[in-house]
């Protein structure tokens, strides 16, 4: 068999990077892993071809080629995924259609002829068994989680390596906490299932092989640091052996804020290659943090957890949401002098969304305050919630807040306040042709064109005369900064 698997279009939101991408001559962030992870459980005598429409158009001729269509994607790429199913559908193909988006939101595709619901590794095999012996069945689904060792190395040959930014791997599933505006554990469990310490050096010697020998790599587990002991004991010390020759390779991921109290932890992280990591702030409020049980996060000081870890090597990105129904007006201010004195340069804030599974979404049924479906999309000012504050209000603080943040001024202000504290392990490589491509570029679109120019020249010196070392990482984040106001442009003001 011939097949096409399609990645969706992602939306121009703060996560694409959509304008920061085009400073170093990149048409996507990373590959859809889970597209690749798919074609390493298809029997090895079938045609694969990856069409990710992030990279490139799906052309007639693809489909033509094609005897089926396998689709992923996530909730953003709802919209997208409409439209190539239906596209797929009127040129006569099957389509098998499963991930995130698939298994929350399956009936609302009425085209699909087959759903591979849950984790692939369970449903995929039972469904090619059946249709192998032509009895597949449409919907295709477990309660159970599958291993990690079952989980095959993706097939990196399929991947026009030069089109992205960087490159993805999965070591974890599952996360320990369970926040309820989170839909992880109700997707993958709480049980933190892990693949070995070989399978993952595996993966990555399959991609360097592959030709990515420089840039980042994500480890997209929802909570890196959800089983310590192995991390610890096995991973991070593999790691560290496996980059002493590879030191252009440098990791990035998500992990909860108690990796503050792990001074060991960060350190071997930092000393494996990794120089940054999302956590899920949410709110310095603590009535917030209490109704949406981010216990993780209750009766701390986050500011100074944040710049633990950014002494110990690690740049952290934050999530933030407003709209909890303890927050009152004060709360907007509050998260502008979070994020500004926390140093946290690149902030996602967003509006609380339900989606489903959740805890958040049963209560809001319940209560009767659930109008739609979440977007998963949390820059664009909507909820599919009737929050108890104004939504009026709730929409312009929300807009003042990130009016705020991304305005040049209090945007580089935060990243002179991240590079005094950030103290990342030293790299051992020259730049790049991209990295000297996106200093050149920055320096015309935001150094000539650009309304922030002024604030541009004034970080330029200042890393240049105090931290000569970071001058890279600030323009990145120079770069970064520009992408993130062209998207509050786009859906704030």
């Amino acid at each position: 068999m011939n097949i096409l698997m399609i990645c969706p279009q992602f939306p121009d939101t703060f996560w694409s990077y959509k304008h920061a991408l085009a400073f170093v001559g990149k048409q996507a962030t990373f590959p859809p892993l889970g597209l690749l992870t798919v074609a390493g459980l298809l029997p090895a005598q079938w045609n694969k071809r990856l069409i990710d429409v992030n990279t490139r158009k799906l052309r007639d001729r693809d489909l033509a080629w094609a005897d089926c269509v396998f689709i992923t994607g996530m909730v953003v790429q709802k919209s997208s995924a409409h439209g190539i199913i239906a596209r797929c559908k009127k040129a006569g193909l099957k389509v098998v259609a499963g991930g995130p988006l698939f298994t929350m939101e399956h009936e609302a595709f009425d085209d699909v002829d087959h759903f591979i619901l849950n984790e692939a590794e369970i449903t995929l095999p039972e469904f090619l068994t059946d249709l192998e012996n032509n009895r597949a069945r449409r919907v295709y689904a477990t309660e159970g989680f599958a291993e990690m060792r079952d989980s095959p190395p993706p097939a990196w040959d399929l991947v026009d390596m030069k089109r992205y930014q960087g490159m993805g791997i999965q070591y974890s599933r599952g996360c320990p906490f369970n926040c309820d505006f989170c839909n992880i554990t109700s997707l993958l469990g709480r049980r933190v299932r892990t693949k070995s310490a070989d399978q993952v050096i595996a993966e990555l010697d399959g991609m360097y092989a592959a030709g990515w020998r420089r840039g980042n790599v994500f480890f997209v587990d929802d909570n890196f640091i959800g089983n310590k002991h192995h991390l610890k004991s096995e991973l991070l010390p593999r790691l560290i052996a496996w980059r002493k020759d590879r030191p252009g390779i440098t990791f990035l991921t998500e992990a909860s804020i108690n990796l503050a109290d792990d001074a060991e932890l960060m350190g071997l992280m930092v000393e494996a290659g990794f120089d940054t990591v999302f956590i899920g702030i949410e709110t310095p409020e603590e009535a917030g943090l209490a109704e949406c049980s981010k216990t993780q996060n209750e009766h701390r000081d986050l500011v100074q957890d944040v710049k633990i870890i950014q002494r110990a090597g690690l740049q952290v990105q934050g999530g933030f949401i407003v709209g909890f129904d303890s927050d009152q007006p004060s709360v907007f201010q509050r998260q502008i002098e979070f994020i500004q004195k926390s140093g946290i340069v690149t902030a996602m804030v967003g509006l609380l969304q339900a989606p489903r599974g959740t805890a958040l979404y049963q209560r809001m049924e319940k209560a009767g305050r659930l109008r739609g479906a979440a977007s998963g999309d949390n820059v664009e000012g909507t909820t599919n919630i009737v929050p108890l504050m104004d939504f009026e209000r709730l929409l312009a603080g929300y807009r003042n807040i990130l009016n705020h943040i991304y305005d040049p001024r209090h945007y580089y202000e935060r990243i002179r306040t991240l590079l005094r504290e950030y103290h990342p392990r030293k790299r051992r490589c020259l730049p790049s042709r991209s990295d000297l491509l996106a200093l050149f570029r920055s320096i015309y679109r935001l150094g000539i064109l650009g309304r922030e120019r002024a604030q541009y020249w004034k970080l330029v010196l200042w890393a240049s005369f105090r931290r000569p070392d970071l001058f890279a990482t600030a323009i990145t984040l120079a770069i970064a900064g520009y992408h993130c106001r062209k998207v509050c442009e786009l859906h704030v003001h």
